[in-house]
């Protein structure tokens, strides 16, 4: 059987993730549950990492996680570093949680030019497993519920913002008028149609975005976009202002010369390529699996490899 060196968990606010890791940071299996910290009740954290590992429970290997498990809502809170944040700083200030049953990475930090400050968890391992420490100057966007924007140099994450786009899609189709003038969306990874390139091309545009989203109701009213497809036009639409805000965000920090790294989801990274092809923005797409290799990057800067393991 392969030796497992290191379990790795991306545990965030809805799901958790496991990965047995070999000695050369290969994913050799993994798991998933819906116990994301939202879902662990009266702080059983050490019950619900029990239940997500299963039999890897026996296995003697380090284990190390990052999100929003070291959040005021996790098992323990693990410090934000400031930016500039490297590898050795995250490694530097890993959090344990009680008995020393997870090393848990911290969070990073940074401040606006307005002064109000900035936060990510879970992201800033993804962006050191996507990028790596060679990496000369990047900038990457991470899409998600909050989606962040990064930029990174010489191993260094010097910068982010954060667009609550995924969220206000959520609370717009779920709470508030929009929602009546749609029908349920498709599946997450439908492929997006005309609508997402419609709302997409407002986004994208000069209008203020409390009224532009009213065009979701006021389109669909005058039979000019039928109700299956107010969803994709309001994605298209919420994209689009992010892409168009962030890049004013990143042509200020001077990171905006090359392609943008897309780390994500297939359905969430496709949606964004689409969106930055129509902005005229160059796009990449990074390999699956950068929190992995983020968190074996962490891990052994960490000196956590070191010990003790078994074979399973």
């Amino acid at each position: 059987m392969t030796e497992t060196a290191l379990i790795a968990l991306d545990w965030g606010t809805s799901s958790a993730r496991a990965y047995r890791v070999d000695g050369h940071g290969a994913v050799i299996d993994e798991r998933s549950a819906a116990l994301g910290v939202q879902q662990v009740r009266d702080g059983a954290f050490g019950a619900a990492l029990a239940a997500l590992l299963g039999d890897w429970s026996t296995i003697d290997a380090p284990r190390i996680g990052c999100g929003m498990i070291g959040s005021r809502q996790g098992w323990i809170e693990a410090p934000y570093l400031a930016c500039p944040a490297d590898l050795d700083a995250l490694a530097s200030a890993i959090a344990w949680a009680p008995e020393r049953a997870l090393a848990i990475v911290p969070g990073v930090i940074c401040r606006g030019d307005d002064g109000i400050p900035d936060v990510m968890r879970g992201e800033e391992t993804q962006i050191l497993g996507a990028l790596g420490a060679g990496q000369r100057r990047a900038l990457a966007v991470l899409p998600g519920t909050h989606s962040k924007w990064a930029s990174f140099e010489d191993g260094r994450i010097l910068d982010f913002a954060t667009y609550m786009t995924g969220e206000l899609h959520a609370v717009l189709l779920g709470h508030s008028i929009l929602g009546r003038m749609a029908q349920a969306p498709g599946a997450a990874g439908d492929a997006p149609g005309a609508a997402f390139d419609r709302g997409l091309a407002r986004g994208l545009g000069s209008g203020g975005l409390a009224h532009d989203i009213f065009g979701a109701r006021t389109l669909a009213l005058a039979g000019e976009l039928a109700s299956g497809d107010v969803a994709d036009w309001l994605s298209g639409l919420l994209i689009g202002r992010e892409i168009r805000d962030a890049r004013t965000w990143a042509a200020h920090r001077r990171c905006d010369a090359g392609p943008v790294t897309v780390i994500g989801s297939d359905a969430l990274t496709a949606r964004y390529a689409r969106a930055l092809a129509q902005a005229g923005i160059a796009a990449e797409r990074a390999p699956a699996g950068a929190a992995v290799r983020g968190l074996w990057a962490i891990a052994s800067q960490a000196g956590l490899l070191s010990a003790g393991r078994t074979r399973s």
